[in-house]
C-alpha cells in the first residue's frame, strides 16, 4: 500500500511539473542499419538481463485471400531450423543459456523473443538473424506442424464459447476488412496451407527492411549497435509489398449477434464499436467510463443499481487500422438481458449528455500515468510496447511523449471523442453470449477480451 501511494505521488508530480521537452517516458534510443532494419534500445540496468525481440510488420491482416492462418503458421515454422541450427535446437539452446523464448502473431505483426542474461545476448542475436534469412522446410515438417495449428484452433477457438462469440462479433464489425478474419485463420483454409505457401510468405515478408529489433535491459545503444551490424547488417533487403488494406464497409443497419452455449455460466451483453487508433482521449474515456471498479459503469450498474455482477469497457489504442471500443456487462440473478441492455444504453446517453467531469479526468490522468511508471519496472513490457507501436505504424514519439500528452488533455477533448464514438454514424454491433437452457458444464464468466485481438503463441513452448 505504501509503495502504491509513492507511485501515485510520483505520477501526480509528473503531470504537474515535467516540461514537454523533458517528457520522455522510456529514454529509448533508435537507429537504422543500412539494410533498413530499425533497432530500438530501451536501457534498464537493474539486473544483468535483456529481452531480445524481432518484430515483423506482417500479420494475419496482410494475408492473401484464401490463405488465412498463414502468418501464424509461418511463425510456428520458424522453429523448424536452418542449416546452422537444426530443428528443435533453437529453444533448447536458449534454455541451456538459462533463458526462455517464444513467439506470437496478431493481425498486425509477428514477433519472436528471448529473455536471457546479458552475456547470452550475442548468441540469441546470431540465431535470430540466422533464421531471418536461412529457414529451411520439408514437406513432412509442414504437414505435421499444420496439424499443430489446427489443434490450436480447436483448443483456443472452437472449444471456447467466448472465443467463438468474439470471432462472430469481429466478422460483423469489420465487414470488408481483414480484422474481421480471425488471426489464427479459418479452419477450412488452414487445412489447405502448403510448404509453398509458407516459403512464399517467408521470402516476401521476412526481411530486415520489414523488421524491428527491440532490445530492453542491461545494454546501451552504443553497445548494441556493433552487435546489430555484425549479425543483422549483412542480411539482404527484399521488396516488401505495401500494406494496403480495404476500408471496412459502413454499418447502416442494426447488427445483433446471439450465441448460445451450454458452457456459458452467465449471460454477457456487449456493444462493440469501431474506434480510431491512437486516441489518447479514448484511453482516458475508457478509464473513466469502464476501466475499473471505480468507473461509471461499475459504480452505476454493479454497486448502485445492482443490475450487473461485472461491467466495464475496453479500448486498445495500438493498431494499424481502426481498432475496437467495447462495453460489456453480465446480469445479476433476476435481471433480464433486455433490462441490462437498456441500462447500458442509458449509461451511454448520460455520458453523451453530461460528459465527463474535471475531477474524473484528473483521476484518470493520475491512474494512467501511474500505470506507465509501473511499466518502467518491467523488462519485457516496454519491449512489447515499442514493438507493437512501431510495427503498427506509430513513431517513437507516440510512446515517449505519451505521459505529457495525457497530462494536457482537456475535458472538452475527451467529451468530443465520446460524442464521435457514440454518434449515430458509428453504429455498434450488439452481442449476446447466452447459456443454453440445459446441458453441459457452465464455464466461468469471462471479461470480454476484445482488445487487443488475440495473439497466438507458436513455436517451442
Amino acid at each position: 500500500m505504501r509503495f502504491f501511494k509513492i507511485i501515485t505521488i510520483v505520477a501526480f508530480c509528473l503531470l504537474l511539473v515535467i516540461p514537454a521537452a523533458e517528457a520522455k517516458d522510456f529514454n529509448a534510443e533508435t537507429f537504422t542499419l543500412k539494410n533498413g532494419l530499425q533497432v530500438v534500445v530501451i536501457p534498464n540496468h537493474r539486473a544483468p538481463v535483456v529481452t531480445h525481440m524481432v518484430w515483423y510488420k506482417f500479420g494475419a491482416a496482410d494475408e492473401h485471400a484464401g490463405k488465412t492462418g498463414i502468418a501464424h503458421f509461418v511463425e510456428h515454422l520458424m522453429f523448424k531450423g536452418t542449416p546452422h541450427v537444426p530443428e528443435g535446437q533453437f529453444s533448447m539452446i536458449v534454455k541451456k543459456l538459462g533463458g526462455n523464448d517464444n513467439a506470437f502473431t496478431t493481425h498486425d505483426y509477428t514477433a519472436f523473443y528471448q529473455d536471457v542474461s546479458r552475456p547470452s545476448l550475442e548468441r540469441v542475436m546470431e540465431m535470430e538473424a540466422d533464421r531471418m534469412k536461412n529457414l529451411t522446410l520439408t514437406d513432412d515438417q509442414v504437414s505435421s506442424e499444420r496439424q499443430v495449428i489446427i489443434e490450436e484452433r480447436h483448443q483456443r477457438i472452437d472449444d471456447k464459447p467466448d472465443a467463438k462469440f468474439e470471432e462472430q462479433l469481429m466478422s460483423a464489425l469489420f465487414v470488408n476488412h481483414p480484422y474481421g478474419t480471425p488471426a489464427i485463420g479459418w479452419l477450412h483454409e488452414m487445412e489447405g496451407l502448403t510448404r509453398e505457401d509458407a516459403m512464399t510468405t517467408y521470402k516476401t515478408w521476412y526481411a530486415p527492411n520489414n523488421a524491428i529489433l527491440v532490445v530492453s535491459g542491461d545494454i546501451t545503444a552504443a553497445e548494441l549497435k556493433p552487435l546489430a551490424e555484425k549479425y543483422y547488417g549483412d542480411i539482404p533487403t527484399s521488396e516488401v509489398p505495401e500494406r494496403n488494406r480495404p476500408l471496412p464497409a459502413p454499418i447502416i443497419a442494426e447488427h445483433r449477434i446471439t450465441y448460445k452455449d451450454p458452457r456459458v455460466g452467465l449471460p454477457l451483453v456487449t456493444k462493440v464499436y469501431r474506434a480510431p487508433r491512437g486516441s489518447d482521449a479514448l484511453e482516458l474515456l475508457t478509464d473513466i467510463f469502464g476501466g475499473s471498479t471505480t468507473s461509471r459503469l461499475y459504480k452505476d450498474l454493479v454497486i448502485d443499481q445492482k443490475l450487473a455482477v461485472n461491467a466495464g469497457a475496453d479500448y486498445d489504442a495500438i493498431s494499424l487500422n481502426d481498432t475496437v471500443f467495447s462495453i460489456y456487462a453480465s446480469p445479476t440473478p433476476g435481471t433480464t438481458v433486455p433490462q441490462l441492455e437498456a441500462a447500458l444504453d442509458a449509461e451511454i446517453k448520460k455520458l453523451v449528455a453530461s460528459g465527463v467531469t474535471p475531477e474524473e479526468l484528473k483521476s484518470a490522468q493520475h491512474r494512467k500515468v501511474a500505470s506507465r511508471i509501473y511499466y518502467l519496472d518491467s523488462l519485457q513490457g516496454p519491449a512489447i510496447l515499442f514493438g507493437r507501436a512501431l510495427a503498427s505504424g506509430f513513431d517513437m514519439g507516440y510512446l515517449e511523449n505519451w505521459t505529457d500528452r495525457i497530462g494536457k488533455l482537456t475535458v472538452a477533448e475527451v467529451n468530443k471523442a465520446a460524442n464521435a464514438l457514440f454518434s449515430d454514424d458509428n453504429q455498434p454491433v450488439i452481442g449476446l453470449l447466452l447459456p443454453q437452457d440445459k446441458g453441459g458444464t457452465p464455464s466461468a464468466q469471462s471479461k470480454m477480451p476484445l482488445t487487443p485481438p488475440p495473439a497466438f503463441n507458436g513455436g517451442e513452448r
